[in-house]
C-alpha cells in the first residue's frame, strides 16, 4: 500500500509518502514540508495563535491534495509537543479536521520516545543488544532504553532545542556566561531526575542519537554529509561536542549557519541543542553515540505497518 504520514512538529510540518510492503522497510516516495514553527506561534496565554492554527489547517489541506495526486491509499497524521502543550489543543485539532478531514493524533512524550526507540531498533537490528536512545526535538527531549523493540524505560522532558532557544534569545546573540551556567545547571538537574529510572535498565551495548539537531551536530563534529546516503556509519563523540559548545555560544546565528551541516533555519537552535545533548551524554556516561537516520516519523510508520 501507499501510505501518507503528516508529522506536525514544533518547527516543521512534513508529509512523507511511502510504499509499504509486508516484511520490507518503508520506501520513501515523496516528501512535502514547510517550516511553520508552531512553537513560536504560542501566545502569552499558551494558545496556538489564530494565524498559526490557520496556517496549519491550510497546509494539512494541501497535504491531502498532494496525497491524492501521489496515489496515497491511507493518510495519517500526528502532532508532538507544540500542539500537545498548547492550551487550545482541541480547538486547533478541530480546525484542522474541518479544513482537511484529517484527524491528527497527539502523541504523548512517552509515546514519542517509544516510537523513536522502535525506529532505532529496526534500523540497527537485534545485534545491537541493549539500546539507549537520545532524541531531541524542538519542544522536548526523549530518552529510552531497552533490550527489545518495546523500550523498558522511557522519559520525556521539556528540554527541546527550540523551547530553550526562545529563552536564550531573550539574552541576545552572546548570552552572558552566568546565564549559560544557570541554563546548563537546569538542564542537568532535569535529566538527573529521570536518570535512575532510565539507567536501571542496564549498561547499553549501543547508544543511539536521532533528530535533525543531532544529525547537524554530528556533521559539525566530522560525520559524513547527508549527500553520501543514509547507510554511511555516522557518530558523535562527546569530546568533540564539548569542544564546540563554547564556540557556538560565542557565535551569532548567522555565523553558525556558515558551519558544516547547519542550515540558516536551524542555526539559532544549535547552542541549546548542543547543551542538552552534551548534558545527556555526560550524565549517562556516554563517550560516543551512533546517529540513526530513522526517528519518530519512521517509528510511527513502522507501528502502523505492524498493525496492518
Amino acid at each position: 500500500m501507499r501510505l501518507g504520514v503528516i508529522d506536525v512538529g514544533s518547527n516543521t510540518v512534513h508529509l512523507l509518502v511511502i510504499d509499504a510492503h509486508p516484511g520490507a522497510h518503508p520506501l520513501p516516495d515523496y516528501s512535502h514540508k514547510v517550516e511553520l514553527r508552531l512553537a513560536e506561534q504560542l501566545t502569552p496565554e499558551g494558545l496556538i495563535s489564530d494565524e498559526g492554527a490557520a496556517r496549519l489547517a491550510s497546509f494539512v489541506r494541501d497535504c491531502t491534495e498532494v496525497a491524492e495526486t501521489r496515489g496515497v491509499s491511507e493518510l495519517l497524521g500526528f502532532a508532538t509537543s507544540a500542539i500537545r502543550d498548547a492550551h487550545n489543543t482541541d480547538e486547533v485539532l478541530a480546525r484542522v479536521q474541518r479544513a482537511s478531514g484529517v484527524q491528527l493524533q497527539v502523541l504523548s512524550g512517552d509515546n514519542e520516545a517509544r516510537l523513536t526507540f522502535l525506529a532505532a531498533r529496526r534500523w540497527f537490528g537485534w545485534s545491537s543488544g541493549r539500546l539507549f536512545l537520545i532524541d531531541i526535538g524542538g519542544g522536548s527531549l526523549e530518552l529510552a532504553a531497552g533490550i527489545d523493540e518495546e523500550a523498558d524505560a522511557v522519559a520525556s522532558l521539556p528540554l527541546g532545542a527550540g523551547r530553550l532557544t526562545r529563552e536564550l534569545q531573550l539574552l541576545g546573540d552572546n548570552p552572558p556566561e552566568e546565564d549559560l551556567r544557570a541554563l546548563r545547571k537546569r538542564i542537568r538537574s532535569d535529566i538527573a531526575e529521570v536518570h535512575r529510572d532510565v539507567a536501571k535498565v542496564g549498561t547499553p551495548h549501543r547508544v543511539v542519537g536521532t533528530s535533525k539537531t543531532i544529525r547537524s551536530l554530528g556533521r559539525l563534529c566530522g560525520a559524513a554529509p547527508q549527500s553520501e546516503g543514509p547507510h554511511i556509519p555516522r557518530s558523535l563523540a562527546r569530546a568533540d561536542l564539548t569542544a564546540w559548545v563554547p564556540k557556538l555560544a560565542a557565535m551569532s546565528p548567522a555565523e553558525r549557519a556558515s558551519l558544516p551541516g547547519i542550515s540558516e533555519s536551524r542555526a539559532p537552535q544549535m547552542l541549546a541543542g548542543a547543551m542538552v545533548v552534551e548534558a545527556a551524554m555526560e550524565l549517562f556516561d556516554v563517550d560516543s553515540l551512533d546517529i540513526c537516520p530513522w526517528a519518530l516519523r519512521e517509528g510511527f510508520i513502522l507501528r502502523r505497518m505492524d498493525a496492518l
